[in-house]
């Protein structure tokens, strides 16, 4: 039996569901860092956009560490590096 695949997008996306994001998008950027310690050791480099109401009132710090608080366990591995813009969607141009 083989161990199933780990797909990075459908777990970040479950993961920050809790936030209710209007918007998310996850780009896979790790082909950019191609020969890169961590790419070279299967960890993937992703950039993410969120934006989302309960991001109203927090400084970036906090927004990330909210980000953070649900993928912590992802990083460094599975996932190496991950890029993080948290917005409220006041914040986001339309």
């Amino acid at each position: 039996m083989t161990a199933p695949v780990f797909d990075p997008a459908s777990t970040l996306r479950a993961r920050l569901a809790a936030l209710a994001p209007a918007i998310l998008e996850i780009d896979d950027d790790s082909a950019a860092h191609a020969g890169h310690a961590g790419a070279a050791a299967g960890g993937g480099h992703f950039s993410l956009l969120i934006v989302s109401e309960q991001f109203s009132g927090l400084s970036r710090l906090a927004r990330h560490q909210r980000v953070l608080d649900r993928v912590a366990d992802l990083l460094p591995h599975p996932i190496h590096a991950l890029s993080i813009r948290a917005l409220t969607p006041e914040e986001f141009p339309s």
